[in-house]
Order: structure tokens, then sequence, then C-alpha cells
């Protein structure tokens, strides 16, 4: 089959294959059994699902395993780190019952920082005292929902930093079904001006409920909230969300709605490649969403073994505009689950995103990268500069904790290795970046609280 040809097949019924059913697949069954069995450990441990759209249509097979869309969906073996590896693949080579697996994956797990960024410690807001469960406040005029029935995805992506959101564990998992909670946190917070609805995968939800949430928003005590945004996959893993779903009509009137209330709605859609732009369906679902009045934001983390190429940014980028979607973010990798596998360090990302600015026109030039999401905040990797005579590594806030910081430039060692803030060391002989002694007081507010709730 062509998989760039306009009348793709447009699967109305959404199929789905976890880890369970993974060697159920042909194409999985025409591999070697020893690609197989690392499938099988690695899935143990990180969360599996695909579904017929993007195994039929979105991965080329005769390229298997170096297809990107193969890496981005199906389990790699150096996903996992080789002692860990080794110690679950013997199990299974042991034939070790269920039980001690899942034991042994869990304490694997517990090493990827499950909860990146401060998520459970510093985000979570309060409401006349409690703690909201399903909301982030880490900055001042973004509130980030996440609705208990959009905690999963129509497929997973491996390097996903939500991964711990879909491997049945409670205490890790962040959601709310309480609409009213949610509007009564906002309408308490007159300093909220935007909303992202994210999870998972918001687009999962039937239209309804995902109406519950939003359309509230619509009437005059939420005024102060001028934008929505909604964090979605969809329209790469399952455009037949706005196509062929049954109730793809009423979503898209919902966003009509939305649009003609006076408010900003930008749908936060996710593309690693250009693969996920080349079908007929993913064309016309970006046709009917931008008809709403709705306008798509594009953003994806910078990946080895992905997107790790200048070229493929540039199409990416270029094919985005054509289409007319707004290039929003390139992202690094962040400091969770199979990170080692994907990061790559901040210089040669750097250095990436600089190479494929330089081969598209300026309306593919709103892009900002490479941007870290961090405890602090979003840290923009503006390049290697020569300052005072040395070489270091300047940066800056997009976005933070205190809005005081934005805009602020800073600058580390040059380091040609590291892949994350943590890594970087203050340049000029400094001690500490200028922010940590702010940050350390807020997080020793936040273990102050966290103490006092755990011993009532």
């Amino acid at each position: 089959m062509d998989r760039f040809a306009p009348n793709a097949p447009a699967y109305p019924k959404l199929e789905i294959t976890t880890a369970a059913k993974l060697e159920e697949l042909s194409q999985v069954r025409a591999l070697t059994e020893a690609q197989r069995f690392e499938m099988r450990v690695v899935s143990s441990v990180l969360p599996f699902r695909v579904n017929s759209y993007v195994v039929n249509e979105l991965i080329d097979w005769t390229r298997v395993p170096e297809d990107p869309m193969f890496r981005l969906l199906f389990p790699q073996k150096g996903m996992l780190e080789p002692e860990d590896y080794a110690g679950l693949a013997d199990l299974h080579r042991s034939g070790a019952s269920k039980s001690e697996i899942r034991e042994a994956a869990a304490a694997v797990r517990a090493r990827l920082n499950p909860h990146p960024g401060g998520q459970l410690e510093l985000n979570v807001p309060r409401l006349e005292g409690e703690p909201v469960e399903g909301l982030q406040h880490k900055y001042r005029e973004t509130v980030l929902f996440f609705p208990a029935a959009g905690q999963t995805c129509h497929s997973y992506c491996t390097f996903c930093f939500r991964w711990a959101q879909f491997i049945g564990d409670a205490d890790l998992r962040m959601a709310n079904k309480d609409a009213a909670m949610l509007h009564g946190y906002l309408k308490e917070h007159q300093e909220v001006t935007d909303l992202l609805v994210t999870g998972g995968d918001p687009m999962v939800m039937k239209t309804s409920k995902l109406a519950e949430y939003i359309e509230p928003l619509l009437e005059p005590r939420f005024d102060h909230i001028r934008n929505l945004r909604i964090g979605s996959k969809s329209l790469t893993f399952w455009p037949q969300r706005f196509v062929s779903d049954p109730d793809a009509a009423e979503a898209l009137d919902l966003f009509r709605r939305v649009v003609a209330s006076g408010k900003h709605l930008a749908f936060m859609a996710h593309y690693e490649h250009p693969a996920e732009l080349s079908t007929g369906v993913a064309h016309e679902a970006i046709r009917r969403l931008r008809e709403t009045g709705v306008t798509i934001r594009t953003q994806a983390p910078l990946l080895r073994h992905i997107n790790d190429d200048p070229a493929i940014w540039a199409e990416l980028w270029r094919e985005q505009v054509r289409l007319g979607m707004v290039p929003y973010y390139m992202f690094v990798e962040r400091d969770t689950g199979s990170r080692a596998y994907f990061e790559l360090p901040l210089v040669e990302a750097h250095a990436i995103y600089r190479d494929a600015l330089a081969q598209v026109g300026g309306l593919a030039r709103t892009a900002r990268g490479p941007v870290m999401s961090a405890r602090h905040g979003k840290v923009e990797v503006t390049g290697p500069a020569m300052v005072a005579g040395r070489r270091v590594l300047a940066l800056r806030f997009l976005q933070a904790r205190n809005p005081d910081w934005v805009g602020r430039p800073f600058f580390a060692e040059y380091d040609e290795n590291a892949t994350w803030l943590d890594g970087l060391r203050p340049a000029f002989g400094e001690k500490r970046f200028f922010y940590e002694q702010e940050l350390a007081e807020l997080e020793g507010r936040a273990d102050a609280r966290l103490a006092s709730l755990t011993s009532r």
C-alpha cells in the first residue's frame, strides 16, 4: 500500500493492541525470535499500546528495526539500562512467575524518575487547604488539568514522560473526574488565563465528557480564562477522531462554540517525524480542525534514533506550515523513563535546531528550542557563546515558577556531554545559578507542607 496515498483506509473502528497481545500482530510475528523476546522483556517495564492505523499506515515494516516510527512505538532493548535488561531477561528465560516479573519491573520503574519536574511535590495546587488532585499549577497564568477519563492514549510513545500515568499505579497517577473542583479552583484564581487539558490524551474521551469540563468555562464568570489548550497526539495516532468517529462532528462543534465565545482555542499537536503527516486521513483531520477556527500548534522532543537530523525537522516544519499549523517547540528529551536511549547533549541539540532553522522560511521559524521543561521552568538553550573570553553555554527562561526569571539570560560552563540542566555548572566561578536559592526555599516549604499533611 502507498503510505502517501490520499485515499488511505479510514479505519472507522479503533483496534488496540497492548503488551499482552503484542506478538499476535502479524508484522511482529514476522520478526526474529530474538527481537520478539527483547520486546517482551522491555514491555514488562514500560507501557505499550498501538492501534491498527499506526501499525499499518505509519510504520515502514521493510525498514524495521531502523524505521523511526517503529522505534517511536515499539519497545527496544536499549530503552533499559543493560543491568536492568539482563536481570529481567533472566527472569523471562527461567520461566519466572508473573508476580516475580512484576515485582522486578516495579523496581526498575522506581529508578526511572516517574514524575520529573516536581509534578507531585511542587505543582499540586490547593483549594480550601486541600490538594486538588489532577491539577498542576506550576506557572502563574497556566493550569494543567488531567481528566480521569483521558488518562490513556490511542497509542503510546516509547519516550513519553507521562509513562507513569499508564502503568496502573494509582500512587503515580494524576487524574481528576470532578469538573466542579476544576471550575471551583479556576474561579478562585483570577490570575489564571490559560487552561491546558492534557493527559494521557483528552481526545480519547467522548465529546460529551470533554464538554462537561470545557463548556462551563464559556460562561461570563470565567472571562479571565482567555485561552484553552488541548494537548493531544490524536492527529497523529488517530486522526479518525475528527473524521469518522461517531462523535467526530460533535467534537468539531464543541470547538466551534469555544472559538465563537471569543476565547482562543489552541490544539497542541505532537509530531515527531514527517511520516506522521503522510496520510490522507491525517490531512483531512487537520483541515476539519482548522475550519472550526482552532489554531494548531506543533511540538515534539528531539530524539536520538528518531529525529536527530536537521533535515527531518526542516521537512517536518515545512509540511506543518503548508498544512496551516504553527511550529511551537522543539523539546529536549525529559529526564525520565528511557531517556538514556533518546537523549542528546545540549550542545548537539542546539546545533540540530540551528541547522534545521537555517533550512526553512520565516513562517516555520516560530519553533523555539531546544527547550528543557525542568523543575525551575522552561529553559531554552540559546547556544554556545564567547563571553569575557570564555566559551560558555547561554540559556534563558521562557517560563518559570517565578515570573521575574522569565527572559533573564544566564550562563553555564561549556560542556559537550551535558544532556540536562542538572548536568551543567554555573560559568565564571559562580557557586550556583541565580534561581537555585529561591527554588530550594520553595522546595523546603513544599516538604514541610507535605509532612504536615501526612502526619494528620
